[in-house]
């Protein structure tokens, strides 16, 4: 893998922009439902994952997860040759989540540092960010609601982190989760283009160079909701979307919504993967091959993951 990893690194042209040996790992997870597993009266996404709740969300369990999530962190520092630097998050309830991720692993000791906001969404999900502070600086946070006929939507924020890396070179992490296909693809795709029109402007005023966008876009790359971001950032997951890899299964086939967009610059230097470590995945019982091991099935817990892949983006 690692061969493999370097052969792709040489293959791309990677040459330095900051630190002439200076490499950083971005990953970007949706960790499906990460809920507590207390009901703080919070709503019905709270109730149902909550040790009393329908889904039985216990300390054990959530503890159980908290193990799985910081053994795959540790896992694509062995496959990438160092400790993620940057890692997205998708579906966190709360940053008392991320505390006790960080707290109850050996994730303590690697000096990670949370980025989180409440958001609006109606299910009680969150995006989020955990970075090293050994290996660059938060200069700023901030977050933006998507909004739609110039109403703020009742869904996830936008985050933006401006990071300082060696040799001050500057990186800006938006981390997005796009409103998804409930209720129909078209009936949704406005709220999805509504998404993309916030990461487009956002995109503007910050400058284009220095951004990596990474998200769970809902969308696949050949989606026309990217068109919004021709000429502004490059996708990182269009190869791999035109090759057949995806990140999630859905009745047999691979889908890539889970992707990295980055400035004309920075796509020079970087390469995405997606991520497929055996002990997320689990066979397919409808359809022959592997899919994402996730926690539930239906209302049964099965002890998983995520149904999403992580993604990777490797700089040099």
């Amino acid at each position: 893998m690692k061969s493999l990893l370097i052969m792709a690194v040489m293959m791309c042209g990677f040459h330095s922009a900051c630190a002439s040996d200076t490499s950083l790992v971005a990953v970007f997870w949706n960790l499906e439902n990460f809920f507590d597993f207390y009901d703080g009266g919070e709503g019905e996404s709270d109730r149902e994952f909550s040790s009393f709740g329908s889904r039985h969300w216990t300390r054990k369990r959530f503890y159980a997860k908290c193990n799985a999530v910081a053994k795959a962190v540790f896992r694509i520092g062995d496959i990438y040759g160092r400790m993620p630097d940057f890692i997205g998050l998708a579906e966190i309830e709360n940053k008392e989540v991320l505390k006790k991720l960080l707290s109850s692993t050996p994730l303590r000791k690697f000096g990670y540092r949370i980025i989180h906001r409440e958001s609006s969404d109606r299910r009680g999900i969150d995006v989020a960010a955990i970075y090293r502070e050994s290996s660059m600086t938060l200069v700023s946070s901030s977050f933006r609601t998507p909004s739609l006929d110039a109403v703020k939507m009742a869904t996830r924020d936008i985050l933006h982190a401006h990071m300082m890396v060696a040799d001050n070179c500057r990186i800006d992490f938006i981390v997005n989760h796009h409103p998804s296909k409930y209720g129909g693809e078209k009936g949704s795709e406005l709220r999805r283009m509504a998404a993309m029109h916030a990461l487009r402007e956002m995109c503007d005023s910050i400058g284009k160079d220095s951004v990596v966008a990474m998200g769970d876009f809902n969308d696949t790359p050949d989606s026309e909701a990217f068109d919004l971001m021709d000429g502004v950032l490059v996708n990182k997951g269009r190869e791999l979307h035109d090759r057949g890899e995806g990140t999630i299964r859905y009745e047999g086939k691979w889908e890539l919504i889970d992707m990295f967009l980055a400035g004309a610059s920075l796509d020079k230097r970087t390469v995405m993967e997606v991520c497929r470590i055996p002990f997320l995945m689990v066979w397919d019982k409808g359809h022959p091959g592997m899919k994402p091991f996730r926690t539930y099935s239906g209302p049964a817990y099965i002890g998983g993951v995520s149904d999403h892949c992580p993604v990777i983006l490797v700089f040099k």
